[in-house]
């Protein structure tokens, strides 16, 4: 990516919400989900302690816990489309 990003949000029907990111970082060593954590926490304003990468780490598809958020959050701080 030329810029690492919070590009989309969107809701699907169990409530749960899936985030398109970006980031420029590489693929290796752990640098990309780093990459993702910290942009996460910056996007929703929280320590990077309160990001945790579930699954996915060698994934492109990733599961994301953000403590200290609320969905209404994540709705104010993205553009949500519903599917």
């Amino acid at each position: 990516a030329k810029a690492s990003k919070v590009e989309q949000a969107t809701l699907d029907d169990n409530g749960n919400i899936s985030l398109k990111v970006r980031v420029t970082a590489p693929p290796e060593y752990g640098k990309a989900n780093e990459a993702v954590i910290k942009l996460l926490a910056e996007h929703f304003k929280v320590s990077k302690s309160s990001v945790d990468i579930v699954s996915g780490w060698t994934s492109r598809q990733k599961v994301v816990i953000i403590q200290k958020i609320s969905v209404a959050d994540v709705m104010r701080g993205s553009q949500i489309k519903l599917i």
